[in-house]
């Protein structure tokens, strides 16, 4: 698909949204005299739908969009479990983890493990979740985006990464936290919005090769495409053991050390509930977050599917360009400059929470640290100019994604270094007032080298063999699940060998019994967060049942 397929129309739609998101975030988040609790946290004072939507946008990246419809024509539904388990994850996030941070009225997670465990660990971890949004958030977002508009507008990456860039980092370095969650509720309409429109599309066409009921859709996909759960090993499978990469064993245990480290420990995310104007705000949006991640599967993975059934001979082997031939072959022009205008809605909503993260983190974490008297207004230029070097960076990371085999499989093999580390230390530390600051920095530590040891010898930086993926066949999932029971018997053993923390040093950071955290006055009825996340948890397990 090359920019000779893209009409005036469609284009003039792009531009306009470009030039539209970017004066709202402007118009809606500038202020002349800036705190860093309005830059940063929109001044503590936003609702739980707006939250929701936050989350949501800042996770769907044009990653998702391309790689869900990629992953649903190549794998099936199965890839939909990377959507429907991070709703277990907000649960966990709503219920377990957001009353510690709201009551500490904390502005980092780093903050709050300083607390917890003392200061030797924060600035450790603020670097990590700096280079984590640099890295994965921004910079890997930022290739495939601009590999998208290569092939809809023949536009070349290098251009399309800069401009990009220039025009999220405007909003986002003048607007602050209130412009990211802004633009965040129009693009989240725009996104699902042009999704819906493609998925129904490609169900007005099924009939016309002769679809016309459920059990046609399923004789015309590959065996188990349409199946969310698959048995643990394969004959087909790389290496010897012969396990399945996507299999129910390495979802059930390996997603939830990544699910568990995105959602509710990382900055780029948790950063919309620490803005929540109450508690039950921040509860309330993780979870309303959780039925929002519900959509993806239906709206972006099963596209890949129906594209398999519709298109296989235009597809073929290059999974890749499922999205970009479903929108040529059933759009009408207008509406596929609104698609390519929902592309870059996604793209944007990562790249610009990111920012603002790492800014919060570079001001709050580490300058207001070492220098606790800080002006205000230095610490806001601080934030501002350390995006700017941040979006910088990321440019020039961004140009080198081409080197990766699957962006999909980069950006959850990249965080295999520490996000079994930091759920480690966030989950026991939660859950167990015995774990102490020499358990959770020998956990870390332990983390970052063996999972850097295992990033080196299977993305691979040296050589080009996987050992891990293709020798010995156990798929990056599972490496996450086995790296977080090391770190755990890690943190657990040093913590009992070393003393235990005061009753003072854990007061309010963590429950005494797990499940005090249902426990409490009922906040109304369904607006209750423990009402909201059972219905959410109710709903997903129907969803399970329908199409394991």
């Amino acid at each position: 698909m090359g920019s000779g397929s893209i009409s005036t129309i469609d284009t003039i739609v792009v531009i306009v949204y470009l030039l539209g998101i970017m004066t709202v975030g402007i118009l809606a988040g500038y202020r002349k005299h800036t705190s860093p609790d309005q830059f940063f946290l929109a001044g503590r004072s936003l609702r739980w739908p707006i939250i929701g939507t936050g989350l949501f946008c800042a996770n769907i990246s044009t990653i998702h969009l391309v790689g869900l419809a990629s992953s649903g024509y190549k794998d099936g539904l199965v890839i939909g479990n990377f959507e429907w388990m991070a709703s277990f994850c907000l649960i966990l996030l709503g219920i377990v983890f957001a009353p510690f941070y709201f009551r500490n009225r904390i502005s980092t997670l780093p903050e709050y493990v300083q607390k917890r465990y003392g200061t030797g660990i924060r600035t450790f971890l603020a670097g990590i979740f700096v280079m984590s949004a640099l890295l994965v958030h921004i910079g890997i977002s930022l290739y495939a985006g601009a590999k998208v508009l290569e092939a809809f507008f023949g536009i070349p990456y290098v251009a399309s990464i800069i401009a990009i860039s220039l025009i999220t980092a405007i909003y986002t370095i003048i607007g602050g936290l209130r412009a990211v969650m802004i633009t965040d509720a129009i693009q989240a309409v725009l996104l699902l919005l042009g999704a819906a429109i493609l998925t129904f599309a490609g169900i007005q066409a099924l009939p016309s090769v002769g679809i016309e009921t459920w059990a046609d859709f399923q004789a015309a996909a590959r065996p188990d495409q349409l199946s969310m759960v698959q048995p643990i090993r394969d004959a087909a499978a790389p290496g010897r053991l012969g396990l399945r990469e996507f299999s129910w064993y390495s979802i059930l245990f390996g997603y939830p050390i990544l699910g568990i480290w995105y959602w509710c420990t990382d900055q780029t995310i948790v950063q919309k509930v620490l803005a929540a104007k109450t508690e039950r705000d921040g509860r309330n949006g993780a979870i309303f977050a959780g039925f929002l991640k519900i959509l993806p599967v239906f709206l972006m993975v099963l596209p890949g599917v129906i594209a398999y059934v519709l298109f296989q001979d235009k597809i073929g082997d290059d999974n890749d360009a499922t999205l970009m031939v479903m929108m040529q072959e059933l759009l009408p022009v207008g509406i596929r400059g609104l698609m390519a205008a929902g592309l870059l809605a996604a793209l944007m909503s990562t790249i610009e929470a990111a920012l603002n993260s790492t800014a919060t983190l570079t001001a709050e974490d580490i300058v207001k640290r070492w220098r606790p008297d800080t002006p205000d207004a230095t610490l806001v230029s601080i934030g501002r100019v350390t995006a700017g070097v941040v979006v910088v960076l990321a440019m020039l990371w961004s140009t080198q994604g081409a080197k990766f085999g699957s962006i999909f499989e980069a950006i959850n093999k990249i965080p295999m270094a520490f996000a079994p580390g930091i759920t480690t230390i966030f989950l026991w530390g939660v859950f167990w007032p015995r774990g102490n600051k020499q358990g959770a920095m020998a956990a870390l530590l332990f983390n970052v080298v063996i999972g850097s040891i295992y990033l080196i010898i299977d993305i691979p930086l040296i050589g080009t063999q996987q050992v891990i993926a293709q020798q010995l066949g156990i798929p990056f999932m599972q490496v996450g699940w086995y790296l977080f029971l090391m770190s755990s018997a890690i943190y657990v053993a040093v913590s009992l060998m070393t003393p235990a923390p005061s009753p003072q040093q854990i007061d309010n950071l963590c429950w005494t019994r797990p499940l005090d955290a249902l426990r409490g006055k009922m906040e109304g009825t369904v607006t209750d967060p423990r009402v909201m996340a059972a219905i959410l948890f109710v709903l997903m397990a129907v969803l399970y049942a329908i199409l394991r």
